[in-house]
């Protein structure tokens, strides 16, 4: 374990850039393209990917076998979940906003896996939760003038992403990083297009750019221009979903999960850079609230845990 010890948090810290890189890319194609149509061509092009690199790399197409087909589809129903309604907010949220609050997701994990798996979760974690959602009603404000029911679509995507998390801890010991990724882009693949097949002709749609026009807005054959940033899409989508998997596998969840949160400042710098988007007063400390919860779960999970999910890799958007 110590050779690998680098190894395992570059590879988040790559995950990390990769999904980042996924998430300000599709936020900017989203006033002209149609959600599916953009999910379908990335995962065509991460498919390709993996199977042409990844794959023969991580021991050849032996590791597609699976007696767990079952659970593969359950868990890239949860991802297509996850990302229809995670881009959904994020077309119209500021991007650091929508990335904070689907970081509760460690948070509602804990939870499920009290709920689901039997885990027995001390007073300081439940107090630790509460923070962290404490942290998403501060950025959310429910009632008030400023409410802005987007933020929901993030929440959202974090329970489907939890409830994902908690089925890779029962298939991740015998499944492999490609095994899983591969599975997840054929789910894409398999849903975006049968949404395509019913929604891509654009009878629905009203002509706007709000978050439902991006999910039903007809199909059209991408411009030239854009084709760079959708094969950036499907490099992303393939290399994020592979390393973090990577990540889990080869070091413990109390090293790799933290890291994650370089999400945050990756996503406020595009946010700016990108969007000219900057952070309100509220959403500071929002943010705030929810990393430092989630940090703080993660801490006391290691020093109660130590070796707990060392065998249980994630695989996010």
């Amino acid at each position: 374990m110590t050779n690998r010890f680098p190894l395992g948090p570059l590879s988040a810290l790559l995950a990390t850039f990769f999904f980042s890189i996924n998430d300000v890319t599709i936020k900017f194609l989203s006033g002209d393209y149609a959600l599916h149509e953009i999910v379908l061509i990335r995962s065509l092009i991460g498919l390709s990917l993996l199977l042409l690199i990844i794959v023969p790399l991580d021991g050849g197409f032996r590791v597609l076998r699976t007696r767990r087909l079952g659970m593969h589809l359950m868990r890239g129903a949860c991802v297509v979940f996850a990302n229809t309604t995670f881009f959904l907010g994020l077309s119209v949220l500021p991007l650091a906003d929508a990335v904070a609050v689907f970081f509760v997701s460690p948070l509602i994990i804990t939870l499920f896996s009290a709920i689901f798996l039997g885990e027995k979760i001390g007073p300081r974690r439940i107090f630790a939760v509460l923070a962290g959602l404490l942290g998403v009603l501060i950025m959310v404000r429910p009632g008030g003038d400023s409410f802005n029911a987007a933020l929901l679509f993030p929440i959202a995507a974090a329970v489907a992403y939890a409830a994902l998390h908690i089925m890779t801890r029962k298939i991740g010991v015998t499944e492999s990083a490609a095994t899983m990724s591969v599975y997840i882009q054929l789910v894409f693949i398999v849903m975006s297009g049968a949404v395509g097949l019913t929604l891509g002709h654009g009878a629905y749609e009203s002509g706007g750019a709000s978050m439902f026009d991006f999910l039903l807005r007809g199909w059209f054959w991408p411009a030239a221009p854009d084709w760079p940033l959708l094969a950036l899409l499907g490099l992303a989508s393939a290399c994020g979903g592979f390393f973090i998997s990577q990540a889990y596998r080869i070091s413990e969840a109390s090293l790799i999960a933290p890291l994650e949160y370089a999400a945050m400042p990756m996503a406020v710098a595009f946010g700016v850079i990108v969007f000219g988007e900057w952070p309100q007063p509220q959403t500071w400390a929002g943010m705030a609230l929810i990393i430092g919860a989630g940090l703080f779960v993660f801490w006391r999970e290691s020093r109660v845990s130590p070796v707990a999910g060392a065998q249980h890799p994630r695989t996010r958007r």
